[in-house]
């Protein structure tokens, strides 16, 4: 009996062991290969933005992508948040790029939309406010 017993709890151990396991590939997985991610609406904001003729005419062809700096100075992905509106999942990201010309930079914006019958998020707009002289802002996308 005694030995039944201790056999019995390495068990559960092992399974909580497996059940904790499992719960973080399923975290990873969500968050990096999710379409619903922010992480991989970002990269995919940031792929149209290095693509788009006007964006690379402003900025020049070697642009990168940065979220927001800590105190330490360290670059964080992407603010975003998410948000329900007439029963629609949302999502708005702001994240910032720097071209090769002489210190080009601009804050981009991202919003996207839960559609249902797909089950995953699709843009409603990017936009590129260019923060250095001449000031404007460039549209990528608008799907209102």
């Amino acid at each position: 009996v005694k030995e039944a017993g201790r056999d019995f709890t390495y068990f559960i151990v092992v399974l909580a062991g497996i059940g904790v396991t499992g719960g973080l590939f399923y975290v990873i997985f969500k968050e990096l290969f999710s379409s619903s991610s922010p992480s991989k609406i970002y990269g995919d904001a940031l792929k149209k933005c290095r693509s788009h003729p006007e964006i690379i005419g402003v900025f020049g062809e070697s642009i990168k992508g940065y979220g927001e700096a800590t105190r330490r100075g360290r670059r964080q992905l992407v603010s975003h948040i998410e948000f329900v509106k007439e029963g629609l999942k949302h999502m708005r990201l702001k994240f910032y790029i720097e071209g090769s010309e002489s210190g080009k930079r601009g804050t981009v914006h991202v919003e996207v939309k839960e559609n249902p019958e797909r089950g995953r998020f699709e843009v409603r707009y990017i936009f590129v406010d260019v923060d250095t002289y001449p000031r404007r802002t460039i549209v990528i996308e608008d799907n209102r």
